[in-house]
């Protein structure tokens, strides 16, 4: 069966497309009809389970996220509501890798279920061609592409330049280093603060806050209670049966001990200066700034190739949906007819994808270096589209030298069969002359 596939392929296609030539035109009609709804129902085959894989692979590198940024809780003294929002921020950037991974493992899945079920044999014996199966495969993937530019372009660099601003709120706020136990914490360079402990209702017991900051006026807050309160008018720190320690002038100067029941600090005097520019890092950049980059920013000053290669990536990035697509219906959409061979061209699909996406961040890496290797991140992709196609348009029609090679095989095993059979009669017929 498997060496007379190629032939019986061939010679059921070319009596199909005659038979198809020879339709009226209301029958042809109704069979371009019936193509059109085959590649309707391998679109919502396709789209549907690229959402699944996309959203499982997107909570996978959630959770990842999430465990990695923990520590924003347990160190930081952030509420849950800080980690989510972190985490959900920097997903536009994971999203823009994983999801040409997600819509090649689509394809071969899909295209593997249409050979299990004999879908595509059926296609074949109907008279269609593989153009068939592509033509809904590069239409999701021309979509997935547009969503991968907006990703690029939009929502990766806001999200990111988000995710900075709040990285350095959490950094810079007193309040997520104060609450920590235990602690000596400095929140800035003559600053230190410490509490003993921490109860439900978020009062502070055994508080001391050291500000040294200004050589000329060093004070020192003892408090057995503190509360911190934020509003809108401000983050204050309310203590409670304390005193307060205050020296002014050198070493030399005496102390003044202040006792006190209630005493307030605000606590916006204590935190950083916020109104600095934000550096943001080459990614974080919209595309327009990778352009047109800032020379004053220090990252642009320690390595520009970084923009380069950031510029270039974006825009080269979005050809490997079209490239993986077609790519799986290269080695998968033919049809098969074992599952042995199958698995082993989804297999082979697939690590062939891997590669020509890793080939790509190399040649990412490389363009860093090397302002002539940008051609690279485009030849990458467009060399795969190219040869995926010329796979596809090699097996729309299987050549006449192989048909005419797979007839000789078929001769030949015929012959031998032949010539094996008389071999086993003449054992037989020589007792039945002896006899005579």
């Amino acid at each position: 069966m498997a060496r007379r596939s190629g032939r019986e392929a061939y010679d059921v296609a070319s009596r199909s497309r005659q038979a198809r030539k020879a339709l009226p035109s209301p029958e042809l009609e109704r069979y371009r009809r019936l193509m059109t709804i085959i590649s309707r129902y391998i679109f919502r085959q396709t789209s549907g389970a690229l959402l699944i894989v996309l959203l499982s692979l997107t909570g996978i590198v959630w959770i990842s996220l999430a465990l990695r940024e923990l520590n924003v809780v347990t160190s930081k003294g952030q509420s849950a509501l800080t980690l989510i929002q972190m985490t959900t921020l920097g997903l536009p950037g994971f999203i823009a890798v994983i999801t040409p991974f997600a819509l090649l493992i689509t394809a071969i899945h899909a295209l593997n279920r249409l050979n299990s079920d004999s879908e595509i044999i059926v296609l074949t014996a109907s008279g269609a061609t593989i153009w068939t199966v592509v033509k809904p495969m590069i239409g999701l993937a021309l979509l997935v592409m547009g969503f991968l530019a907006f990703v690029n372009h939009l929502a990766m660099p806001w999200s990111l330049q988000q995710l900075r601003t709040k990285v350095i709120e959490v950094r810079t706020n007193l309040l997520s280093q104060v609450i920590q136990p235990g602690r000596f914490s400095s929140p800035e360079p003559g600053l230190t603060v410490h509490i003993r402990e921490r109860s439900l209702d978020g009062t502070l017991y055994g508080l001391v806050m050291h500000d040294a900051r200004d050589d000329k006026q060093v004070q020192s807050y003892l408090a057995d209670r503190g509360l911190l309160v934020d509003s809108e008018g401000g983050a204050y720190l309310f203590m409670m049966d304390g005193h307060i320690l205050r020296r002014s002038g050198g070493v030399a100067e005496p102390t003044q001990i202040i006792e006190f029941e209630k005493y307030a600090v605000d606590l916006d005097s204590f935190e950083e200066r916020r109104d600095q520019t934000v550096q943001f890092r080459p990614r974080e950049h919209y595309t327009g700034d990778l352009i047109a980059p800032d020379e004053a920013n220090s990252y642009y000053k320690r390595d520009p190739g970084r923009f380069r290669s950031e510029l270039h990536e974006r825009l080269s990035n979005v050809l490997y949906p079209l490239a993986f697509v077609l790519m799986a219906v290269a080695g998968v959409g033919q049809a098969q007819s074992t599952r042995q061979s199958r698995n082993a061209r989804m297999a082979i699909c697939f690590l062939s994808g891997v590669g020509v996406r890793l080939s790509g961040l190399a040649a990412t890496n490389l363009v860093t270096i090397n302002a002539s290797a940008v051609p690279l991140l485009y030849i990458i992709p467009l060399a795969a589209i190219g040869w995926s196609v010329m796979r596809i348009m090699q097996g729309a029609r299987i050549s006449k030298t192989q048909v005419l090679v797979e007839r000789a095989q078929e001769k030949l095993l015929e012959l031998w069969q032949r010539l094996r059979e008389r071999g086993l009669r003449r054992p037989d017929a020589a007792p039945a002359g002896h006899g005579g």
